[in-house]
């Protein structure tokens, strides 16, 4: 696939985090174009576009954007989900580096549809830079005039909103959009029960609606090009454009904003120059490391939407499209996922706290070469009582990439404890393990 594409995030423009260069390049216009229509006719624009969330979910933007009550009789709040600590993730720095005023642009026009006057960016703990860059983003669109009480005189208007850009917690749970709100609160990243959703009950218990942040850069690009032309790019399910944040055995890793819908394998070879030393792919996870993989030999003919994917057993997730070659050590993977998740589990669900626990054990003793044929059934059998047994998703992200792992690569799991048998089997024989383990091998 060849051709231009579309830059509605990441344009070739030097500089453009500065608010001056942004400014001459259109900025703030489609803020201004905002406050000249209603409330509902600004969301309405945004469900034209068919704009989904880009934080995973897919959810369509205009959609819950409508599920903010009317009125002004108690606040509001917009939290932009920035804590971006999935493995394989890597976008949303982008923004805050490279284009931050358009995001502060996202927000004003999001804060205009719902009747929100604070707003959020919750940032990832560990990206003390990027949270810095964004804060100076902040304070120089304050300083103009174009967030804060002087926006009103700006744009000639009679809404205002505060900006508030928030350090994480340092936990990947806190991604999760109710454990953000009860960190932004100050309290521990414990995901809540759902109902009520946040559109009802939220931030300090009032209506918020949360967003990924490059959910809510895009919208300023639906009003500069319009919702039909925005609905035209990409696949017609999941139109636009998307940062694919491409990671690990390619030539030419890094972030690429390209149409959904994309050739997975044009995105590997052409974008990215190949696999280095011209390698077979084993093994893909196209969405961040909670989705569930792909075989090397399943990529022909896979385009990177989220409609196209479920057909094929995974998802579009963040983007994050991690790249593993034929020397790549699948085990040592898995376990190493498993090892992430079992860390970042808060512990609120049993399901979850104990479940990763086991995964991980479990991947550890078939790694050392100490595992069992029944050890990957029973890995199986833990995913399957973890998945959709937990309060919030991340039960979910752990069971599903070890599943996948086990169940696509089965033979080269099979290999690892069938090579082990055999190494045991000989030291039994030469009585060189107690009985005890000569039980294990039995069993």
């Amino acid at each position: 696939m060849s051709g231009n594409y579309p830059k509605l995030l990441l344009p070739d423009i030097p500089n453009l985090h500065k608010l001056d260069v942004y400014v001459a390049n259109g900025g703030y216009e489609q803020f201004r174009k905002a406050v000249k229509m209603t409330s509902d006719e600004v969301i309405n624009e945004v469900k034209a576009s068919k704009l989904r969330g880009r934080g995973g979910a897919c959810f369509p933007t205009g959609l819950k954007w409508s599920f903010m009550p009317k009125g002004n009789d108690k606040p509001k709040y917009l939290a932009i989900n920035g804590d971006e600590s999935e493995p394989g993730s890597f976008k949303d720095r982008q923004i805050f580096e490279y284009n931050p005023h358009q995001l502060i642009e996202g927000i004003l026009i999001a804060g205009y549809a719902m009747g929100i006057k604070s707003a959020y960016i919750y940032i990832r703990g560990e990206y003390h830079k990027w949270v810095n860059l964004m804060q100076e983003a902040v304070n120089e669109a304050y300083s103009a005039g174009y967030v804060g009480e002087k926006m009103k005189e700006k744009f000639g208007c009679n809404y205002s909103v505060d900006i508030y850009v928030h350090k994480g917690a340092g936990a990947y749970i806190c991604g999760e959009e109710t454990s953000l709100m009860n960190s932004l609160e100050g309290d521990r990243g414990y995901p809540r029960f759902k109902p009520p959703f946040p559109a009802q009950v939220g931030l300090w218990k009032m209506p918020t609606t949360i967003n990924n942040v490059e959910t809510i850069a895009t919208v300023p690009a639906i009003f500069r090009i319009g919702p039909s032309e925005f609905a035209k790019i990409g696949a017609a399910g999941h139109p636009g454009t998307l940062l694919f944040g491409v990671s690990g055995h390619v030539n030419k890793p890094g972030v690429y904003e390209l149409p959904t819908g994309f050739p997975l394998k044009d995105l590997i070879y052409d974008i990215c120059g190949g696999v280095p030393g011209n390698k077979n792919i084993k093994a893909i996870i196209p969405g961040g490391s909670s989705m569930p993989p792909l075989r090397g030999d399943e990529i022909e003919g896979v385009l990177m939407d989220e409609e196209f994917l479920k057909t094929i057993g995974t998802h579009i997730g963040t983007g994050g499209v991690m790249v593993m070659d034929e020397d790549t050590d699948i085990v040592a993977v898995t376990r190493r996922i498993a090892h992430f998740y079992h860390h970042e589990s808060c512990g609120q669900c049993t399901p979850c706290r104990e479940g990763c626990g086991w995964m991980e054990k479990i991947l550890k003793r078939i790694e050392k070469g100490d595992g069992t044929r029944q050890d990957l059934d029973l890995l199986l059998s833990v995913c399957d009582n973890i998945e959709g047994n937990t309060i919030c998703a991340l039960g979910d992200a752990a069971a599903w990439p070890v599943r996948g792992f086990v169940k696509k690569f089965r033979d080269e799991f099979e290999s690892r404890v069938q090579d082990n048998r055999t190494f045991q089997a000989l030291n039994v024989v030469h009585g060189k393990r107690d009985t005890a383990d000569s039980l294990v091998f039995a069993n």
